[in-house]
């Protein structure tokens, strides 16, 4: 909440939006972020790691939905849904399904009026297609998933004739004028960074973090399991240079796959982890859960205190989740423990950049690193517009460089 009274009062009537994680171990989460979403007036919001729509996402998209007199739905809510399956593009560049709103309105949380007009629009506003991106992540190929969700869209503008047809854009590996080039090539409205963004000033992570990322190549990366979805066995991408959280995480996947509740671990196992990754005892690990769950979301610890194999899960992602504190804060002496969300687009960033000012992340601030990126862009439309007249380019008149 803090947060968005910041931006609020910095951009005034400017729009920005707000990240909604989807939280299926953790209902209560998504259920107050979108109530808190409502109450402050957020306009705009960016769904991620949906798998499927949920009651708060539903809610929120037709909450204050009116009709003029023409029969014309105007929306209160924008939503910009980030995924990379044709399944739940789908359902988002489609009407909310009715026995959802069905069930919010006979909840009071919606209105009759409000239900009836979401039937008439799409969930989304914005489709991002993500491919090889840094955190959730399928990384799929952009070249087959953009091209099968477009042609998606268009078949289902042509079934719901909806006035506004929905965007959709692409993320995920771009992080060069080419990368980007070639997303527009393809059909996409526009393009979203992420990565790379990490490494500028202006990001919310610390500076041994963009020094990390400044160095990184496109093979410095890897999957590891999820904090919000560890026992799902979702993974994530981050960055394996410089840090072991990637081989931590998965070590202790393994381990909860394997065995039933931390009693049945063995002993020189417990050893290990109390002395590595907690640096504390389970004992001491399991309070400071109780203490962070009876505040946040009781129902956790009530679910864990009979099942063992629950509570072992809740300890687990203690580490899972404090690693990415410990990275924002730039924590000293748990430097091996960062965990940092990153794609291959970070490394082909870095090679792009070497030799110009934009090498040294010190350098980097993120509206420069946009504004050549589609510079970049538009000089490659360019010099392709020349091409195709029948004027032939040298190869290195095709390059944009940076000063």
């Amino acid at each position: 909440e803090e947060g968005i009274d910041t931006i609020q009062k910095a951009v005034g009537d400017k729009p920005f939006s707000v990240n909604l994680i989807h939280s299926p171990n953790e209902e209560a989460l998504e259920r107050n972020a979108v109530e808190l979403f409502l109450k402050k007036g957020v306009t705009i919001v960016e769904t991620s790691a949906f798998m499927d729509l949920s009651a708060h996402v539903v809610r929120y998209r037709a909450s204050g939905l009116t009709k003029d007199a023409d029969g014309k739905v105007h929306i209160k809510n924008r939503i910009i849904a980030k995924l990379s399956r044709t399944e739940l593009a789908e359902k988002f560049m489609q009407p909310a399904p009715g026995a959802l709103l069905d069930q919010l309105v006979a909840e009071g949380k919606l209105t009759v009026d409000e239900a009836a007009c979401a039937l008439k629009i799409p969930m989304a506003d914005d489709i991002t297609v993500e491919a090889d991106s840094g955190g959730h992540t399928d990384r799929r190929s952009l070249v087959c998933l953009l091209p099968a969700i477009i042609a998606l869209r268009n078949e289902l503008q042509a079934t719901h004739q909806f006035s506004e047809e929905v965007r959709v854009g692409a993320a995920g590996g771009l992080g060069t004028p080419e990368s980007l080039f070639a997303a527009f090539m393809i059909g996409a409205a526009y393009v979203v960074t992420g990565s790379i963004n990490q490494s500028c000033i202006e990001s919310g992570s610390s500076d041994p973090v963009r020094k990390v990322l400044a160095e990184a190549d496109m093979v410095d990366v890897m999957m590891t399991p999820a904090a919000d979805m560890f026992e799902l066995g979702v993974k994530l991408q981050v960055l394996k240079k410089g840090s072991l959280f990637g081989m931590r995480a998965q070590k202790l996947y393994d381990l909860y796959e394997e065995y039933e509740g931390l009693e049945q671990i063995p002993k020189d196992e417990i050893a290990k982890l109390e002395k590595t990754m907690f640096r504390d005892s389970l004992d001491n690990i399991w309070k400071g859960c109780v203490d962070f769950f009876n505040e946040r979301d009781p129902d956790q610890i009530k679910r864990a205190q009979d099942n063992p194999k629950r509570k072992m899960a809740l300890v687990f992602r203690w580490y899972l989740g404090l690693s990415s504190a410990w990275a924002n804060a730039g924590e000293k002496g748990r430097e091996l423990d960062y965990q940092i969300w990153c794609g291959p687009s970070m490394g082909a960033f870095n090679n792009w950049a070497k030799g110009t000012s934009l090498e040294k992340w010190q350098n980097r601030k993120v509206a420069d690193v946009a504004s050549h990126l589609l510079t970049g862009t538009a000089h490659l439309f360019r010099i392709q517009s020349l091409e195709m007249s029948g004027i032939r380019m040298r190869s290195d008149y095709k390059h944009y460089s940076v000063i």
